[in-house]
């Protein structure tokens, strides 16, 4: 799997036509909707000449019609993150931000990432993963770990249907909402620990952020909503030796599925000095509260920079 050359050079960009594709039809459209503002908002200010699509059925005749020469992918979840938009646009010639087909389909399943990462030797918590249901609840009294589990769609992001179950009534109710969503479920064994994320930058680990959620974990409302009292901690507050240690398991994550651009890896460090990957994010947010700006911006990369550098890795990577 390829990572992508780098596609063009800033003179280039500059008398292209640039597409920034937001919104979209997933349960994760209101976060791409500020995405897609701040990015859009960010290159004009940079004096790209800029387009606004709202992603939705009719994208193939906007994008023509529009006359975009490339996109910015400010995308979340099903029908942006997972690949379809991508082969979308590998198949009309225009390049675009972020990672191909191939690593955006593998990175929004968690579970064929899951198998990704484990024959890397990239750590990452025990599993399993049920087709329906009905199977993940017969199979609640034979899950080779003990409750509490965290369970899970496999094909939703931002934490959408995710819960931590720490009794057989948790359980159930959490496979019935989990099975709303897109996906095969996954139950997973809980680690505790502090919640870390890795940033990775064109193969370069930028660094980690702690988050310290005010809620029982980094769930959709801790990440989105005003007030919710989260913390973010740059640089981690990590000895040296495990702070390396997830910046390079978030790098080896972004390497094994062939990312492109940015990504944004979750991770979970133990008491004991354990290090397991969660998952990994192909089309990191990029809201006023989202994690890679803020990474970047303690490397001294601003969100303006940060957004001309992603535009600059475009491509097609078919």
């Amino acid at each position: 799997m390829s990572n992508g050359p780098r596609g063009f050079t800033l003179e280039e960009l500059k008398a292209k036509r640039v597409g920034v594709l937001y919104g979209g039809l997933s349960s994760e459209r209101e976060v791409s909707l500020r995405t897609g503002a701040a990015v859009a908002g960010a290159l004009r200010g940079l004096g790209y000449d800029v387009v606004d699509i709202d992603v939705g059925k009719d994208l193939p005749a906007r994008l023509i019609a529009e006359k975009v020469d490339v996109a910015w992918l400010a995308l979340h979840g099903r029908f942006g993150e997972d690949g379809c938009i991508q082969g979308l646009l590998e198949a009309m010639f225009i390049p675009y931000t972020g990672s191909g087909v191939m690593a955006s389909a593998v990175g929004m399943d968690k579970v064929y990432a899951k198998e990704i990462f484990l024959s890397r030797g990239i750590p990452t918590p025990p599993y399993r993963a049920f087709a329906t249901a009905e199977a993940a609840l017969a199979e609640a009294d034979r899950l080779p770990f003990p409750f509490p589990v965290v369970v899970k769609p496999s094909r939703e992001g931002s934490s959408v249907g995710v819960h931590i179950c720490k009794t057989r009534e948790d359980y159930t109710a959490a496979v019935q909402d989990a099975a709303k969503h897109a996906g095969t479920l996954l139950v997973e064994q809980f680690i505790k620990g502090r919640e870390v994320q890795g940033g990775v930058l064109d193969n370069e680990a930028l660094g980690v952020i702690e988050v310290k959620a005010a809620r029982e974990f980094y769930d959709y409302e801790a990440k989105y909503k005003a007030g919710s009292g989260t913390q973010y901690l740059f640089p981690a507050p990590l000895p040296p030796d495990l702070y390396a240690r997830v910046n390079a398991v978030s790098l080896a994550a972004h390497v094994a599925l062939g990312c492109s651009g940015g990504s944004r890896s979750d991770v979970i460090v133990t008491e004991a000095g354990d290090v397991f990957l969660l998952e990994i994010n192909t089309l990191p947010g990029m809201t006023a509260s989202s994690l890679l700006p803020k990474i970047a911006a303690g490397r001294g990369i601003d969100f303006p920079a940060l957004c001309e550098r992603l535009l600059q890795g475009a491509s097609l990577k078919a």
